[in-house]
C-alpha cells in the first residue's frame, strides 16, 4: 500500500520537467490519488509545514530554499527526483503536496535516507540521545567504513541588537562525529578522530599531510579520508 501510495504522489509531482507545479485535473492518476490521499498522509507526512517567522532574516534551509529534485529512500524504496527542502533548523524534510498547493512534512521515522540535488546524502539515524542538537537524527553521511564520518548540519537563531525590520537572523552550523554500531563520538580536532578510528597516530599525521588534508580546514574530507583508512584496519 505505501509503494502504491508514493508512486501515486511521486507520478503527480513529476509529470512537469520544472519546479513542482499544481496538477490539472486531466491528470490520469489525479482521482486515484484524491481517493487515497488520507491514507497517503497517515502513512508519509507529519502535516502541513510552518514557515519560519518573517522577522528572521535569512531561511532556515540547508543549502537551498528552493524545491530541487531530490532522492528519498523511504522503507527501502528508493524514489528519484522528489521536490526536497531540508528544513535543518527544524530537523524536518519537507516536500510539496500537488493538490493542496502546500509545504508538506515527511515523518522523519519513515525516512531511511534522502539526497539533495547538491549531492549531500542524509540518513535519520537513532542513539544520540544525549546531544542537544540531535533533535530529529537527521545525519549527513559524508563516509563510511568500519566507521561513519557524519555532519550534524544545523541552524540556530541569534537576536539582533540593532534597528532593524528583523528580531533575529538565522546562524548556520555544523558539528561532526564519528559512529560506529549505533555509538557516537562527537569529533571537534585531527587528534581525536585519529584516537577514536585507532590509527597509528605518526603514519596517518604523514599520509594526512601528503593528502593536503587539515581537519580545521576542510573536515568534511579530513573525516572522509579516516573513515576510508579504518576499512584497511
Amino acid at each position: 500500500m505505501q509503494k502504491i501510495i508514493f508512486f501515486l504522489f511521486t507520478t503527480t509531482c513529476f509529470v512537469s520537467n520544472g519546479v513542482a507545479q499544481v496538477v490539472g485535473g486531466d491528470l490520469a492518476y489525479l482521482a486515484e490519488y484524491r481517493e487515497q490521499l488520507p491514507y497517503f498522509q497517515e502513512l508519509i507526512t507529519g502535516g502541513q509545514y510552518a514557515e519560519a517567522s518573517r522577522l528572521i532574516q535569512g531561511d532556515p534551509y540547508f543549502a537551498s530554499r528552493q524545491f530541487e529534485k531530490g532522492r528519498l529512500s523511504i522503507n527501502g524504496i528508493v524514489y528519484p527526483e522528489v521536490p526536497l527542502l531540508y528544513d535543518s533548523y527544524l530537523d524536518q524534510l519537507v516536500t510539496f503536496h500537488p493538490i493542496f498547493n502546500q509545504k508538506i512534512l515527511i515523518k522523519p521515522e519513515k525516512i531511511d535516507g534522502f539526497t539533495l540535488s547538491n549531492g549531500s546524502s542524509f540518513r535519520f539515524l537513532s542513539g544520540n540521545s544525549g546531544y542537544s542538537r540531535n533533535q530529529n537524527g537527521i545525519y549527513e553521511i559524508l563516509g563510511e567504513g568500519k566507521f561513519k564520518a557524519l555532519a550534524k548540519r544545523y541552524k540556530t537563531t541569534k537576536a539582533l541588537r540593532e534597528m532593524s525590520q528583523f528580531d533575529a537572523l538565522f546562524v548556520e552550523k555544523t558539528d561532526f562525529f564519528l559512529s560506529k554500531n549505533g555509538e557516537f563520538f562527537p569529533v571537534s580536532s585531527r587528534n581525536q578522530a585519529i584516537e577514536i578510528i585507532g590509527l597509528d597516530p605518526k603514519d596517518t599525521k604523514k599520509e594526512l599531510r601528503a593528502e593536503g588534508l587539515n581537519f580545521k580546514q576542510s573536515p568534511e574530507n579530513f573525516l572522509r579520508y579516516l573513515v576510508t583508512k579504518s576499512s584497511d584496519q
